[in-house]
């Protein structure tokens, strides 16, 4: 009898030690599984779920670590430097007469349009000087029917425009800007906005009439300098009525309009940032002004030369890329220098084809 029981009590005090090490085991897996202290296949789904956790925090890691390649969405294609205009603080100056031949420009405009681009603006130098405006007319069209790109826009300083290119080629067009920087002969003059006794404002009102009749956006760009900072423009403004008015800050770069090798010196048209901000305040009312200080312009442009190199200022110079023709579109924005924040920050996307405009021709 005595013996039964011995047994009985080591059989219960087995059960109760064995509960107790399940009860044991779960409360220590619970508390430091996840420092992977537990054993068994709960262990294994906890590390492996830790490892695919930790994986992706790298890979978000490497992805913020590795610049993402811009979108070259809106192109300044300067094809050609020469230009019959001497303008004091031109900042694109005529360093070279060199212009791709036409196949080779349709085909990097091509590999751009594939990159992304949805809008070109061509400019130079005087983008009508080259062949008497019959290859931007070509390359108008090009972008237009071939690419069918949204936005083919031009700045030029109107001089050497005539009707006969609208007729030809303005249906291709979306927007003309002319450069004007004084609604005063004599300033314009002392700009070196200007060619013989030609009248830069009469040719504004000419190509303004133009752009009306053809139904091209007719846009104003001027530069505000140490001539033009204290003119009240703005009754001229509001009876050309331009879609847009784009202000931009006197820009100095190095080696083309400042510098030992510059063609160029910008020194004396510069202005300080308050000089600036007082042009913009007194010309606040004007509702299609834009206005553009040194700091939004340098790095917000994805410029193209004459080589179709990518030109990078941000160190106050244009520093090429390698050319699109030779290394594709990615490779040599990677040397842009291009800031595509400040790009939209400023406005740089806007409603720019013509046929969104709803203008009242």
């Amino acid at each position: 009898m005595f013996t039964t029981q011995i047994v009985f009590v080591k059989m219960l005090l087995q059960v109760c030690f064995s509960s107790l090490h399940r009860v044991l085991a779960g409360a220590l897996e619970k508390a430091f599984g996840w420092m992977g202290i537990s054993d068994g296949g709960g262990r294994a789904r906890r590390v492996a779920h830790r490892s695919t956790r930790e994986s992706h925090i790298k890979a978000d890691e490497s992805e913020a670590a590795t610049p993402k390649t811009p979108t070259p969405t809106s192109v300044n294609y300067h094809f050609t430097r020469q230009c019959n205009y001497k303008c004091g603080f031109c900042f694109h100056t005529a360093k070279t007469s060199f212009v791709l031949p036409i196949e080779e420009a349709k085909r990097g405009l091509r590999l751009l349009k594939d990159a992304g681009m949805e809008k070109i603006n061509f400019s130079g130098g005087e983008p009508f000087l080259h062949e008497k405006g019959e290859f931007l007319g070509k390359l108008v069209q090009f972008c237009k029917e071939d690419l069918q790109l949204p936005s083919v826009s031009i700045v030029s300083n109107g001089s050497m425009i005539r009707e006969k290119w609208f007729q030809k080629y303005g249906e291709y067009l979306d927007i003309l800007a002319i450069s004007c920087d004084s609604f005063e002969e004599d300033t314009n003059k002392l700009i070196g906005r200007t060619q013989g006794r030609k009248s830069h404002l009469d040719n504004l009102c000419k190509v303004r009439n133009w752009c009306r009749e053809y139904k091209v956006a007719f846009k104003i760009n001027s530069v505000i300098n140490t001539f033009n900072v204290d003119e009240d423009m703005r009754e001229h403004i509001l009876q050309l009525c331009p879609v847009r008015w784009k202000v931009f800050q006197c820009l100095v770069i190095e080696g083309e309009n400042a510098g030992e090798n510059a063609l160029r010196e910008a020194e004396r048209f510069v202005i300080s940032d308050q000089q600036f901000q007082d042009f913009l305040d007194r010309h606040s009312d004007i509702a299609c002004l834009v206005p553009e200080s040194n700091q939004k312009m340098r790095d917000s442009y994805l410029i193209l030369d004459e080589y179709m190199r990518f030109l990078d200022c941000t160190e106050g110079r244009k520093d090429p890329s390698k050319s699109v023709l030779d290394v594709g579109v990615e490779n040599a924005i990677q040397f842009s220098g291009f800031d595509e924040k400040m790009f939209l920050k400023r406005g740089g996307k806007y409603t720019w084809s013509k046929a969104d405009m709803r203008l009242e021709w």
